[in-house]
């Protein structure tokens, strides 16, 4: 082999080695940047879960509270109908008890009447 071809075949093992080195060193930096852009994902993730769970915990005590609210408005409400329907009924009655000796009159004047013409 001839001095040039040495040559040239040491050349060209020292530039694969400096491509080799070159590869190495730029895989390297990729994984490291994929390692750091997974890690910021993942914390990004993480924070929006643990926010998620907040405002879902939140939501929990929030339906809780208004629901309670909401019972204790109808329960309210159903009082409050109840005491007018009380109100209501007595009335009726008081107008009833009212009529009622009227009724009873009119009652008998119809069967006296009826019986005086048989």
């Amino acid at each position: 082999m001839s001095l040039e071809a040495m040559k040239q075949v040491t050349e060209a093992e020292e530039a694969n080695r400096a491509r080799r080195a070159e590869a190495q060193a730029e895989a390297k930096r990729l994984v490291a940047e994929a390692e750091r852009a997974g890690k910021a994902r993942l914390a990004e993730a993480r924070a929006q879960a643990e926010a998620q769970a907040r405002v879902r915990a939140l939501l929990g005590v929030n339906r809780h509270l208004v629901l309670r609210q909401a019972e204790a408005k109808a329960a309210e409400h159903a009082s409050e109908v109840m005491a007018q329907t009380r109100k209501s009924c007595d009335a009726l009655r008081a107008q009833a008890e009212a009529r009622l000796a009227d009724a009873a009159e009119s009652i008998v004047r119809r069967v006296v009447k009826t019986n005086v013409h048989c």
